[in-house]
């Protein structure tokens, strides 16, 4: 089993925004803003970090991610795309008649683990892969992503606690802290601050990055836990990254792009493109 090889990090990003806008221009719309922010840190993953092969997707030795940020779910249908777990003929069906991909993960598609939509539910769940790991005594190790408005649930925390007391140090969480959730800033509908003293009282080893770029990913995503203690990355990114005109605006959360709109999105995406090469 092998990480699977990256293709240049710049282009890859700039495809997958397309994939996640084209998706928006379908009839349902889709989670437009939350799924931009993560595109980086899904990339990181599964293209640098993760120890998983789309040709052997019941590996019994690859690594898990649970995306518990479930609305973020055709960011990740971009990324395994990207990554050659989904043909893009699956992506192009999203949101029309016969389509496979739902608005949230489910396992019947290929390299989604667990189903996640309701928030809360992802920790717990990579707690109780952490906890099977260990009795397999497996070198494996599970990564679940986070929206930082989902923080606000209680289960979080429970599983947070959870998770230090049994000493996970195979349980990696990544929050996307996008600072905006589906109602407002996070810091005015449910305080978070300060977000990282919380987690270190919580038994956590934590590392804050910018979560778009995939070097300091890299290195966080990818260094040795400390041993006994579970690890949480603070991701700060951006909702709607790369659209200018939505980006760090609530109302990115979810979109239905008409023609008029998908083009304009499409340009904007080729225009940074165009920015973003040497």
């Amino acid at each position: 089993m092998s990480v699977v090889t990256p293709p240049r990090a710049d282009t890859a990003a700039a495809r997958v925004r397309r994939r996640i806008v084209q998706m928006c221009g379908h009839a349902r719309g889709g989670h437009l803003g939350g799924s931009m922010s993560l595109v980086e840190i899904l990339l990181t993953l599964y293209q640098d970090v993760m120890r998983v092969d789309p040709e052997r997707l019941d590996d019994p030795d690859r690594d898990i991610m649970v995306l518990s940020k479930g609305h973020g779910a055709i960011g990740l249908y971009a990324v395994l795309a990207e990554c050659g777990f989904l043909p893009e003929s699956a992506v192009a069906g999203y949101g029309r008649p016969g389509g496979t991909l739902l608005a949230h993960p489910v396992p019947d598609v290929a390299g989604v683990e667990a189903p996640t939509g309701a928030l809360g539910h992802g920790l717990p769940l990579g707690v109780g892969y952490a906890l099977a790991m260990r009795l397999d005594e497996a070198e494996r190790r599970c990564f679940v992503v986070l929206g930082d408005g989902e923080l606000q649930e209680g289960s979080v925390w429970e599983a947070a606690m959870a998770a230090a007391a049994h000493r996970l140090d195979r349980l990696v969480a990544v929050v996307d802290r996008n600072g905006l959730q589906i109602t407002g800033p996070t810091e005015e509908v449910l305080a978070l601050e300060p977000l990282a003293a919380k987690w270190a009282s919580f038994g956590w080893t934590v590392r804050a990055v910018d979560g778009h770029d995939r070097d300091r990913l890299r290195a966080a995503l990818s260094a040795p836990a400390e041993s006994g203690r579970p690890t949480v990355v603070l991701a700060t990114t951006v909702k709607g990254k790369g659209l200018p005109y939505v980006e760090d605006q609530v109302h990115s959360h979810y979109a239905r792009l008409g023609e008029r709109q998908l083009t304009r999105a499409m340009a904007a995406l080729q225009q940074d493109t165009r920015a973003a090469r040497p």
